[in-house]
């Protein structure tokens, strides 16, 4: 019985959340089902499929080169089976988990429903997943998946620019760049299609290479300038002025010049010292500035918090890329041997575009899970092992007695990192949010 004065009243629900009674009741275990409850739990979990499958077919191949495992069979160069799962596999199913969950928030339209999105992404994570078996057993079957895949892009493609189209914001910069984006990478899939159907495997080398830089390059550099000041404006003030938009031309620019260079190296006969030394020098140029505005980032002050520091680390990397890419390039061109050319490649794909990916998708999958928006120890300790991870390839890179090993113990390193965090984040999708609310 309860004082009269002070009478016990009943638990009633806080606005916006469930009972305590309804919180009891959530099932909470992992069913295929949740992954439908939200777009960025499916897009998300086929990504991290990929991820890890990748991940771990290279590190194989990577052991069978050492003479670790017995040889493997090869119906495709290993070094396009593996650039071609790296930069089309996992990273398009992570922009649909992001850009149907955050762009119709940006161009102020409703959502296509998942149920329509769905086979635009199971179509590539199929394809993918038989692109990876393909490369070993059946160049037939590779070529199959690529068939699949770009199907599934097209289909993504198309709803993401339906949406463009129903928009009446005025404000379409970032989406409308992230969309011709989408519609450059179908084309390079396309022509990668073309060109390994012909054995032409230059021409799939670059027009993999062409896709990284005009499609992934753009897409996550676009959306990490419209998302990163959000996060770090506290930290950041002065990037919402003048700098925002002179940092994302100058992003742009760096991506299209590469894209340019790509095609212009591989199809302009005759000599081409000129053309490489002004290739070269573009690289550093483009990559010291993005060095010096990541310095007047201050980035010691940003180490402070854990997720603001690996976006801004992840950013760092783009610079470090060109630069790399610069000294290389000059460096063949005067001793007329390449070195570290894998290296900033590998900077860019590894260390700049890995660590924006490590760091963005943490962040929603936690925001959007009822977690704290924050880099936890393991997620903190993940991207320090990427850290490490990008440094013996880059090492790799290098000839010497070591780079076979340091190439094995980069890749074995990655698809650790990628099967302990697709793991974790995947367990995630499944379940409905401990707070009992939608999303």
């Amino acid at each position: 019985m309860g004082d009269p004065k002070h009478p016990i009243l009943p638990l009633r629900p806080v606005a916006g959340k469930p009972s305590p009674e309804a919180l009891a009741r959530l099932d909470r275990r992992w069913r295929p089902r949740h992954l439908m409850l939200a777009p960025h739990r499916l897009g998300f979990f086929l990504a991290m499929v990929l991820l890890v499958a990748s991940g771990a077919w290279w590190a194989l191949v990577q052991a069978a080169q050492a003479g670790l495992v017995p040889a493997l069979p090869a119906a495709l160069p290993p070094s396009v089976g593996h650039a071609a799962a790296m930069v089309y596999g996992f990273m398009p199913l992570f922009f649909a988990g992001f850009l149907f969950t955050a762009a119709p928030k940006w161009l102020r339209v409703e959502p296509p429903p998942l149920a329509a999105l769905r086979p635009a992404l199971l179509l590539q994570a199929l394809g993918w997943l038989l692109w990876l078996a393909g490369a070993l057993a059946s160049e037939t079957l590779a070529l199959g998946g690529v068939l699949l895949a770009a199907a599934g892009l097209a289909w993504m493609a198309a709803h993401f620019w339906r949406m463009l189209l129903r928009s009446r914001e005025t404000d379409q910069l970032h989406p409308r760049a992230v969309g011709l984006a989408l519609g450059w990478g179908l084309l390079c899939l396309v022509g990668l299609l073309a060109a390994a159907g012909l054995q032409a495997w230059d021409v799939a080398r670059t027009c993999v290479l062409s896709a990284l830089w005009g499609c992934m390059v753009v897409v996550f550099v676009t959306a990490a300038h419209r998302m990163i000041p959000f996060f770090t404006s506290h930290a950041m003030p002065f990037i919402e002025g003048r700098y925002a938009f002179w940092l994302l031309w100058l992003m742009w620019g760096a991506a299209v010049g590469e894209v340019l260079a790509l095609w212009l190296e591989a199809w302009v006969p005759g000599n081409h010292s000129a053309m490489q030394w002004a290739h070269a020098l573009w690289q550093l140029g483009a990559g010291g500035a993005l060095l010096w505005i990541a310095r007047l980032w201050s980035l010691t002050q940003s180490l402070r918090n854990r997720m603001m520091a690996m976006l801004h680390i992840g950013f760092l990397w783009l610079g470090v890329a060109l630069v790399l890419a610069g000294l290389a390039r000059g460096l063949a061109l005067i001793e007329g041997m390449p070195a570290l050319g894998l290296g900033a490649l590998h900077a860019l794909t590894m260390g700049c575009l890995g660590s924006l990916m490590l760091a963005m998708v943490t962040r929603v999958s936690c925001g959007h899970s009822g977690r704290a928006q924050v880099a936890d120890a393991v997620a903190w300790s993940l991207f320090w092992l990427l850290q490490l991870a990008t440094l013996l390839r880059i090492a790799a890179s290098v000839p010497g007695r070591l780079s076979t090993a340091l190439l094995l113990g980069a890749a074995l390193l990655w698809a650790a990192v990628a099967a302990v965090w697709g793991v974790r984040l995947g367990s995630w999708y499944g379940r409905v949010r401990p707070d009992g609310r939608p999303g």
